[in-house]
């Protein structure tokens, strides 16, 4: 039996995958722009941003887990 948790992260995750094959085909250009931004963005940015999108994330599902 697999627990919950595990059930969640793989819906998390389809969701990632949904709303990124979204903006891949709604608009594959700007996509395309986004990438060569970011492959010009300085590690230290994309570390920086990464993490707070994380714990962003983190205390997101906390206050939703919490308040169900």
């Amino acid at each position: 039996m697999r627990s919950f948790a595990f059930a969640d992260f793989l819906i998390g995750l389809s969701i990632l995958f949904v709303l990124e094959g979204l903006m891949f085909a709604a608009s594959p250009n700007w996509m395309r722009k986004a990438m060569k931004s970011a492959l010009a963005t300085p590690d230290h940015i994309l570390r920086g941003v990464g993490i707070a999108s994380a714990v962003a994330g983190l205390i997101l599902i906390w206050i939703v887990r919490r308040h169900s």
